[in-house]
C-alpha cells in the first residue's frame, strides 16, 4: 500500500491524539498519507487531507478505526458500497471486532502497508426502514420507548406470513452481531462461520417468544401493527428513527460486505472466547492469563518456571 492513502475513522466523542499522533508520526516516516472525514478536520494535525464523509472509503486503500466497536461498524458501513480494509485500534471497554492495542500499532502499520495480514469477511443486513435503505453489520432494532407500550409487529419470511410478536424490543442480527443486542436478549451465539440471520424478541409478551433462525437465502419483512406502540428503530445501536407508529422493516443478508484486517488471527479468535467468556461462562485459570498483555504473562511464566537443577 506504499504510495496509497490511509483514512483515519475517529471514535466520535473520546480522545483519540495520542494514537492519532502515533499513526501521523509514522506515516511522516513513511511518507504515507493519511485522510479523515471533513467533520474531523480539528481533531488531526494540518498534514492529514480531509474528505466528505461519503468519499473517505473511496479515497483510501484502508481505513483505520481508532475506538471501539461502534467505531469499527461505522468504518465498515462507510465502506459497504466498495469494501476496504478495515484495521481496527481498541480504545474501548470490551472489543469483539478491534484486535490492536495503542503499543502495538507501529508494527501493526507496518504490516498494514505490506500487505502482511488475512482478511476475516463480514456480513450486514440490507434493510429498508419504511422506505429509507440502511446497513447494519450486527443487528437493526425495533425498540419500545419507555412508558409508551409495546412492539406489536408481524414477521414474515420469503413472503410468507408466519406471526406476530408483542415484545419490549424485535432485534434481527448477523452472526456477528448475535454477541450484542440480541444475545443480551436471550438469543443464541451463532458462529461466524455461519451464514445466517437470527430475530430474537426482547420480554415477549404474546405471540413468537423464541429466537427464529433462518438462512442468508431467505428476507424478513417485520411490519408493525395497528395494536402496536410508537417505536424507535436502532441501527447497529444508532437510533435513526423515533417514535414511528405504522411502517415495516425489509432486512435481507449480504455476504462480504466488509473486510476487517486480522494480524493475528488465531490470537485474536481466543482472546474473543474469553472476552465472551467474561459474559456468561466460566473461566478456567490458564484462560484468565490469556487475557494478560504479553509481557506481563511472560513475566509470570518466568515467575513460574521450576528452578534451575
Amino acid at each position: 500500500m506504499a504510495g496509497d492513502v490511509l483514512g483515519l475513522v475517529l471514535h466520535p466523542t473520546r480522545d483519540v491524539s495520542e494514537v492519532v499522533r502515533i499513526i501521523t508520526d509514522w506515516a511522516a516516516r513513511h511518507r504515507i498519507t493519511l485522510a479523515v472525514r471533513a467533520e474531523d478536520r480539528a481533531r488531526v494535525p494540518a498534514s492529514v487531507e480531509a474528505f466528505a464523509a461519503d468519499e473517505l472509503a473511496g479515497r483510501c486503500a484502508a481505513l483505520i478505526s481508532i475506538g471501539g466497536d461502534g467505531t469499527m461498524l461505522g468504518a465498515l458501513r462507510m465502506a459497504v458500497r466498495d469494501p476496504k480494509p478495515v484495521l481496527g485500534v481498541h480504545l474501548g471497554k470490551l472489543g469483539f471486532l478491534v484486535e490492536v492495542e495503542p503499543p502495538d500499532l507501529p508494527r501493526a502499520l507496518e504490516r498494514l502497508v505490506e500487505h502482511d495480514f488475512t482478511v476475516e469477511s463480514h456480513a450486514c443486513l440490507a434493510c429498508d426502514v419504511c422506505g429509507d435503505d440502511v446497513v447494519a453489520f450486527n443487528d437493526i432494532a425495533l425498540v419500545r420507548q419507555p412508558g409508551a407500550g409495546f412492539v406489536a409487529a408481524t414477521l414474515a419470511v420469503d413472503g410468507q406470513r408466519y406471526g406476530y410478536y408483542r415484545c419490549d424490543a424485535l432485534v434481527v442480527s448477523t452472526p456477528a452481531g448475535s454477541t450484542a443486542y440480541s444475545y443480551a436478549a436471550g438469543g443464541p451465539l451463532i458462529s461466524p462461520a455461519t451464514e445466517a440471520m437470527v430475530v430474537t424478541p426482547s420480554a415477549p409478551m404474546a405471540g413468537i417468544s423464541r429466537s427464529v433462525l433462518l438462512s442468508a437465502h431467505e428476507t424478513v419483512h417485520l411490519e408493525l401493527r395497528a395494536d402496536s406502540a410508537p417505536v424507535a428503530v436502532e441501527m447497529d445501536g444508532l437510533l435513526i428513527r423515533q417514535a414511528a407508529t405504522e411502517g415495516s422493516v425489509h432486512v435481507r443478508y449480504v455476504r462480504d460486505a466488509g473486510r476487517v484486517v486480522r494480524l493475528d488471527p488465531r490470537r485474536y479468535q481466543e482472546r474473543s472466547q474469553l472476552k465472551l467468556s467474561l459474559l456468561d461462562l466460566p473461566l478456567l485459570p490458564d484462560q484468565l492469563r490469556e487475557l494478560l498483555p504479553d509481557g506481563l504473562r511472560e513475566q509470570l511464566d518466568r515467575r513460574e518456571l521450576p528452578p534451575p537443577k
